[in-house]
């Protein structure tokens, strides 16, 4: 039940029907465990945190990525609970606005990166414009250049988007990529959920179910992305998303590993030998 277990950097294909939705049985028997580590991971994430606003040589992007249900707003709202909000900042991606339209579909996610020091997460992200514009054939009738429409206009945007990452890491921006793999029945379960629970009739949308109507379509191009995108320096975590215990103690897990990989260290104080003199001239005031 390590991180590694769930990422994809390239050297694996990855498959839907070869991965679980929910907890192992392992897992299950490790529950209240995986619990208490994970609020002890929200902890430690807190401590690395504070380190890599300090250093602010690096900074990280979480994406989050799923089919509707999968649990993306409470596993920010959990993991992310411990972090200080002067560092983190949390950007949803919704359909483009017609000014986003006008840019290249870059361009939305350029004005939310952070700056070093500082975490972002992203709830969807600039995959939306590769698998939602696959399934649902939108960028014939995108206002381009024809000749930016010919040939495998999908193939184009994702090796795109792996050149804007690594683009990213030379820059000392890093970025986590994580898919919430939940499974049809409990996508059901949770939307019926969403209509017979008035306080939660806010989350649900007629257009939950047209995306669920093309399920299979969804998993081969997000197959698609994931395997064409994963690498070392910007891996996926296809994450099993049933059991939101073990969901958060993983997501944990995957943040507490790229941060670690950061090493985020407080910078040395400038002219330590004198804060005798200082410390001095403050207890001169009592």
């Amino acid at each position: 039940m390590k991180p590694k277990d769930y990422r994809y950097t390239g050297k694996r294909p990855f498959e839907f029907d070869r991965v679980e939705c929910g907890a192992s049985a392992k897992a299950r028997l490790m529950k209240e465990e995986l619990i208490e580590r994970t609020e002890e991971n929200i902890e430690h994430l807190a401590r690395l945190q504070d380190r890599l606003y300090a250093d602010g040589r690096e900074g990280l992007v979480v994406v989050l990525q799923a089919m509707d249900a999968a649990g993306k707003d409470s596993t920010v709202k959990h993991v992310m609970s411990g972090l200080n909000p002067q560092g983190v900042s949390v950007y949803s991606f919704k359909a483009p606005t017609a000014p986003e339209l006008g840019h290249d579909y870059l361009w939305r996610i350029a004005q939310c990166l952070p700056e070093r020091g500082r975490i972002a997460i992203f709830n969807r992200s600039h995959y939306e414009d590769a698998v939602t514009v696959d399934v649902l054939k939108l960028y014939p009738r995108f206002k381009m250049p024809g000749r930016c429409l010919e040939g495998d206009f999908i193939g184009r945007r994702l090796d795109q988007i792996c050149d804007f990452e690594e683009y990213l890491y030379e820059n000392g921006i890093r970025m986590v990529k994580i898919f919430l793999n939940v499974s049809r029945d409990e996508q059901q379960k949770r939307l019926l959920e969403r209509l017979d629970k008035p306080s939660k009739h806010w989350k649900f949308s007629a257009g939950d179910l047209d995306t669920r109507a093309r399920w299979d379509d969804y998993h081969r191009a997000y197959e698609r992305a994931i395997n064409e995108t994963a690498t070392k320096h910007c891996p996926w975590y296809v994450i099993p998303a049933d059991d939101k215990w073990f969901t958060r103690f993983l997501v944990s897990e995957a943040m507490i590993e790229a941060l670690q990989k950061i090493d985020p260290q407080y910078p040395e104080p400038a002219e330590p030998e004198r804060f005798l003199e200082y410390r001095q001239r403050l207890m001169d005031e009592q």
